[in-house]
């Protein structure tokens, strides 16, 4: 029997990651005669929740473990051991574990898992879940801390028995315990070389406009760097590309669904928007851009709510907001009003200053509004004529011609802008951003015949 396990919530801004603890798992079953069967799952959930861990992952492992006997046991036990052992409880974390062995209906799960990706979910729902789920199924949980991190370790479950259109896969390089805390040590050339050898089938590894390295943390954690790909085969490539100047501890592959923005394929209610929620909505824009000091720019968009009958049709306005460090506010400043749009983000709690806000993760432009000023009229020598004074007409100061009933003439304004999808600069991207090129790419798949799980790498 396969038994799934969930973990989340067992790291701090202190140190720790749930990925190695998983690492940590994985090798504990192998090392010990299980057989795992597949890469662990990588789940990133709403980017938006304001209490989420770092990057707000959690993870889940699937290995054949006869539950019958006390097999099943006594995995369960060493991995609640390592839980409580490798977790910074007192720290921030709070972690969660679910045990899912035999299974007649994974749906519940499933949906709860999709609703984790762009809704603010509870401990509680998480709980009633696992409980409605019991009837007919061998599912069991346990929590340390204040216990938050059930609702991810079910959703990484969930999202794990999924039938993804769409994910992308992880290889972590983790730390020897004595350089935690130090300054990662990977040559930035080696980066770059190893990022065009690998394009389009690995991303977000180096950040060529702001001249930054992507592929690692700047925390205490055990990571050493993360390249991420649609190819497992050549995500083993690039790591012996990358020359590191620090030995590892061992590395291991995920199955992700990063870089796949599954936290906005749903369309927002403009009527009704819900605090830390993730999503899209669509509109015409209803207000000229504004830009502020520090380069963001606010606009609205007058939107049509979830189940709406066209585009700007006043069910709801929605205020837009263009940080300066996505890269976007040039693109939000050259908008007009009646451009048609959809606009992607998470919505900021509102406060009694300040409205909420939907914080922009990309702007895909679908049409744009005709713009006009009114210039006088032309001269029938080709020079633009010269007002001459309320209701006096127009003169040509080059060749004299005067016209007394003539008006201002409507002339269309160029635009800059062209419809598309524009997207965060790299540095800006969150685990779950798409990359452009990954719209034309198609994941790979898990392959369990490669050496996807290294441990006690020596020098």
């Amino acid at each position: 029997m396969v038994l799934l396990i969930g973990i989340d919530d067992t790291d701090s801004r202190q140190g720790r990651c749930t990925t190695h603890l998983a690492y940590r798992i994985v090798d504990f079953l192998l090392s010990n005669g299980y057989e795992v069967e597949e890469y662990p799952f990588l789940a990133r959930l709403n980017p938006n929740i304001p209490w989420k861990t770092r990057g707000n992952g959690a993870v889940c492992i699937k290995v054949k473990v006869d539950m019958e006997s006390r097999e099943g046991e006594h995995v369960m036990q060493v991995v609640k051991e390592m839980v409580e052992s490798n977790s910074m409880i007192g720290y921030g974390a709070n972690p969660g574990i679910v045990f899912l062995g035999r299974c007649k209906n994974i749906e519940p799960i499933v949906r709860f898992a999709n609703d984790a990706l762009w809704r603010v979910m509870s401990k509680r729902g998480a709980i009633k879940v696992i409980e409605e789920c019991k009837n007919d199924s061998s599912i069991e949980y346990y929590t340390m801390g204040n216990g938050q991190g059930i609702v991810g370790a079910l959703a990484s479950i969930g999202l794990a028995s999924s039938m993804l259109d769409d994910y992308t896969f992880e290889a972590i390089a983790y730390r020897r315990e004595e350089m935690y805390g130090l300054p990662r040590l990977v040559d930035e050339a080696s980066v770059i070389m190893m990022d065009k050898a690998t394009y389009p089938y690995t991303f977000n590894n180096y950040d060529y406009k702001h001249a930054r390295v992507l592929i690692i943390p700047h925390g205490p954690d055990p990571v050493l760097l993360g390249v991420r790909g649609d190819d497992p085969c050549i995500l083993l490539d690039a790591l012996p590309m990358l020359n590191l100047h620090e030995p590892i501890e061992g590395y291991m592959l995920f199955r992700s669904n990063q870089g796949t923005n599954a936290h906005l394929a749903n369309m927002l209610d403009a009527s009704s928007l819900k605090a830390y929620t993730s999503g899209y909505v669509q509109g015409r824009v209803a207000s000229e851009p504004l830009a502020i000091e520090g380069g963001h720019t606010f606009f609205a968009l007058e939107c049509y709510g979830n189940g709406g009958d066209g585009y700007g049709n006043g069910k709801g306005n929605v205020l837009c907001a263009v940080y300066e460090p996505t890269g976007l506010s040039p693109i939000a400043q050259m908008l007009s009003v009646g451009d048609l749009l959809e606009v992607g983000g998470g919505v900021r709690k509102g406060t009694s200053k300040h409205p909420k806000v939907l914080n922009v993760e990309y702007i895909k432009i679908v049409d744009l509004a005709r713009k006009v000023r009114y210039m006088n009229p032309l001269c029938i020598c080709g020079k633009r004529l010269k007002s001459e004074g309320k209701g006096k007409g127009y003169g040509c100061k080059k060749c004299g011609y005067r016209v007394r009933d003539a008006e201002k003439v409507e002339v269309e304004v160029p635009r800059d802008l062209r419809l598309g999808l524009y997207l965060p600069d790299a540095k800006a991207h969150r685990h779950l951003t798409k990359p452009l090129h990954r719209y034309s790419i198609k994941p790979g798949r898990v392959r369990m015949d490669i050496d996807w799980f290294k441990s006690k790498i020596t020098d």
